[in-house]
């Protein structure tokens, strides 16, 4: 036969819960969501950082604007004197400009008299290849080959032979030695040329010695 006092027993034992009933946030502890998390990028126009879709152009149109924007908030006094600013500022940068100028050309004219300096020492030697191949010496051998190199690496300079015979004598090019009378000549012309002269671009480094033929 079932005890009655069973009841009682079971009534007074309190079921199992997880957790403590008495450390459960109150709903009044809860804070509610304001929305979805949403990452925001630092930079950017989001952030007040610059937009990545403008122009040099339209960067440009919008620092002249703010500029302008400035320059209006300024007394008079203090705008003739940003203009002064900006007179100087573009003084002082034609003047970087010629300068950069200046030094360009002065380097290339002092390149071009060394230039004309190791050249002129050098044609005594070129002078001699020249005997030699008009003796009939150069025709085969490694001279040959040598004065090929030679007279190559005077033409990666634009080295020119100045001086023919029959054109007319011009004191700029050419340095007369000897003058000969010639019957029917009409003006002065070089009759023979007896040592070439050369040219280094526009510079004569050498007027060539001739023989001038002159009205008899």
């Amino acid at each position: 036969m079932a005890d009655p006092n069973n009841d009682n027993v079971d009534d007074a034992q309190d079921p199992q819960v997880e957790g403590d009933a008495t450390n459960a946030t109150e709903p009044d502890d809860l804070i509610e969501a304001e929305g979805p998390d949403v990452e925001v990028p630092v930079d950017g126009p989001a952030a007040g950082g610059p937009a990545d879709d403008l122009s040099p152009e339209d960067e440009a149109l919008l620092a002249d604007a703010a500029s302008g924007i400035a320059e209006d908030r300024l007394s008079p006094s203090d705008r003739d004197l940003v203009a002064e600013m900006r007179t100087d500022m573009l003084r002082a940068q034609a003047e970087l400009v010629n300068f950069r100028k200046r030094v360009e050309r002065d380097r290339d004219a002092n390149r071009e008299v060394v230039i004309a300096e190791v050249v002129r020492a050098l044609l005594p030697a070129l002078d001699d290849l020249n005997r030699a191949e008009a003796h009939g010496d150069l025709t085969d051998g490694p001279m040959h080959v040598i004065a090929q190199k030679i007279r190559g690496g005077f033409d990666r300079f634009k080295l020119v032979q100045i001086g023919e015979k029959g054109e007319s004598f011009d004191p700029n090019v050419h340095e007369a030695i000897v003058q000969l009378p010639t019957p029917g000549a009409t003006s002065q012309t070089v009759a023979d040329v007896v040592e070439p002269g050369y040219k280094l671009g526009d510079r004569v480094i050498r007027a060539a010695k001739v023989a001038v033929a002159v009205p008899a």
